[in-house]
């Protein structure tokens, strides 16, 4: 080969290869890209939340202040404001007619606006407005997501309010989260957040930040910070503080941690006399490798195969649900136990029913700690866990029916199941006469429980004579809120959840004293109440107390609606033995909320990702 033909080839080989280099170049690019923005997503940065106050049918006037105040906070370097829901026009509207004029598209006029000037200040913002979409001419009460880049997307709200339902479509497209260079951010609108699948749809798709616009009374504020840990997420919210034909929003805006600690919050306005009219934003820092926690970790033990029974539309006619109120007298027995001292252990726990029994005679239901007998088995051998274990008809189930019958109480229990040579961590409803109602095998396994137990495969509701339906969570099972969802859709007027807990999950609610008409005590648990809550079905909750592993006590009632005053939590010391004495009326038919009117508003048709396993 001459040198010119080597020359050639050369040339040819070069270009090959600077083609190549350049394919490649392109192919990652978009990851070094990435990593540049990573160098940003990993710096913490001020998020704020804006609460503003429309004027009602003054479209124009409401975007152009909007700007003027969003701006202020893009000033003070926030990376992220959060405006209320229907910040453009006000919220009360009484039909289609009524709002018409004042719709937009998404995207339209409206987005543009805030794109040009989130793109001056790289920075994003999301808030409500009436949305129409033009193929359909259907009005959606949505919220946008704006950022440096324009109009990023939108949400639908999927929960609505009856107010809007005059006026507006239910949302139709799920619950979108969307891959910013500050995070993944999704968003919920005010009534969503009675139903925990809303946000819960957003924290299965790894959503590091939620938005949350709203125009909330109580009850849609005070549902943030149990929605915030179950997914291990910032919410930023954004409230209105006035009022607007006749309905008071409280302000109350915030921004809360994954772990549900608030760290920041405006003032609370009660009552009309106190509105605030004026804009007001509060600031916070959100530091994205707090994304990165225990609670979001948390999502990857869910059992998506139990929770097919959250898709079921139940009719208002439903037959299985008990039409029928029970009084209720129940005592959660809180004691130390002596770890592996069944004897001891028994002793203790006849005790504490006789005393509860004596001062009140009426006592119905006694509910006691997981594992009651032989206490936690934290640290013990698989073998030695074995000998304490025992069939659902041992010496541990006569034990309790003999105490249920003379006592005549029915008792809900924890034990070691052994079961065809397997082990459960297990918990059983023996009646007043002394007969088994029910068992369950728990679902949702701490590490330590993993260690020698195996998985119940479902999450049963038991129906009684004398108490209507019960259903049984133990532990870590309620850390889930699916579990709570099923428990409403299978209709259960009391859940009952014997707990070794140490602070393992959850934590001290910390919504704002001024909130619920009947104050939550002190040491009220986010996680406990938001099974009440979830599920609309009084909550029992039985724990430990002291030991070296310092159990934290706190055994407690949650309730259905203390927020507007229909009743009342119970929370027992974190370190005394005691049998907690709590009396409440299930079902509450005339409530303005309950497990009926739960089930019936319910939007299952969009939660279907939530049970694909």
């Amino acid at each position: 080969m001459n040198h010119r033909k080597i020359i050639i080839v050369l040339i040819l080989i070069l270009t090959l290869v600077g083609i190549s280099s350049f394919q490649w170049s392109q192919k990652v690019s978009p990851s070094l890209a990435k990593e540049k923005n990573k160098e940003k997503y990993n710096q913490p940065f001020k998020v704020a939340s804006i609460e503003f106050n429309p004027i009602l049918n003054e479209r124009d006037k409401n975007i152009s202040e909007l700007l003027k105040v969003t701006e202020k906070a893009f000033k003070k370097d926030a990376k992220l404001v959060v405006a209320p829901e229907m910040a453009t026009t006000g919220y009360y509207y009484a039909d289609r007619e009524a709002i018409k004029p004042f719709v937009d598209t998404i995207p339209g006029k409206t987005t543009a606006a805030f794109g040009k000037l989130a793109k001056k200040y790289n920075a994003y913002v999301v808030f409500g407005m009436p949305e129409v979409e033009k193929k359909s001419n259907l009005y959606y009460n949505s919220a946008v997501l704006v950022g440096p880049e324009g109009y990023i997307g939108k949400y639908r709200k999927t929960q609505m309010w009856e107010t809007e339902m005059h006026w507006g479509a239910w949302g139709d497209a799920g619950v979108p989260v969307f891959d910013t260079k500050i995070g993944k951010i999704g968003i919920n609108i005010c009534m969503d957040s009675a139903y925990s699948e809303t946000a819960r749809l957003a924290g299965i798709q790894g959503a590091e930040i939620l938005a949350f616009p709203t125009n909330s009374s109580a009850q849609a504020i005070s549902a943030l910070p149990a929605r915030a840990q179950q997914n291990g997420m910032f919410i930023v919210s954004a409230n209105r503080s006035n009022t607007e034909n006749g309905f008071h929003m409280i302000g109350g805006s915030a921004i809360w941690s994954p772990e549900g600690k608030k760290l920041a919050e405006a003032p609370v306005v009660m009552n009309p006399s106190e509105d605030v009219n004026e804009p007001t934003i509060t600031y916070a820092t959100i530091d994205p490798k707090q994304f990165d926690n225990e609670n979001k970790k948390v999502l990857k033990n869910r059992r998506p195969e139990l929770y097919k029974e959250i898709m079921h539309t139940v009719a208002p006619w439903d037959y299985t649900k008990n039409t029928t109120p029970h009084d209720i007298v129940a005592a959660a027995l809180q004691y130390e136990p002596v770890m592996g001292g069944k004897e001891e252990n028994k002793v203790k726990i006849e005790g504490l029913i006789k005393q509860a029994k004596i001062k009140n005679p009426k006592l119905d239901l006694v509910v006691l700690p997981e594992l009651s007998l032989t206490g936690p088995v934290n640290g013990m051998s698989k073998k030695n866990i074995e000998l304490l274990g025992e069939e659902s008809t041992g010496v541990t189930a006569r034990f309790f029916a003999d105490i249920a019958q003379r006592y005549h109480v029915s008792i809900v229990y924890g034990y070691i199941e052994k079961q065809n040579k397997e082990l459960f961590n297990s918990a059983l409803l023996i009646s007043e006469d002394g007969k088994t109602e029910g068992k369950y095998q728990k679902t949702h396994l701490s590490n330590s429980d993993k260690k020698w137990a195996n998985s119940g495969s479902s999450l049963p509701v038991f129906k009684t004579k004398s108490l209507g339906k019960i259903g049984i969570l133990l532990g870590e099972d309620a850390e889930y809120p699916e579990t709570a969802s099923v428990m409403a859709v299978k209709r259960a007027d009391i859940i009952t959840i014997p707990s070794s807990w140490k602070g393992q999950y959850g934590g001290e609610m910390e919504i704002n004293k001024r909130i619920s008409a009947n104050t939550y005590p002190e040491g009220s648990m986010v996680t406990w109440d938001a099974v009440a809550i979830g599920a609309q079905a009084y909550t029992i909750v039985a724990n430990y107390v002291g030991t070296d592993q310092d159990y934290l006590g706190r055994s407690s009632l949650y309730t259905l609606d203390p927020l507007y005053g229909l009743d009342q939590p119970v929370v027992a010391s974190a370190d005394k033995e005691e049998a907690l004495i709590v009396q409440f009326k299930t079902i509450q038919p005339d409530a303005w909320f309950n497990q009926e009117l739960l089930i019936l508003s319910r939007q299952p048709s969009y939660f279907k990702p939530l049970v694909q396993e």
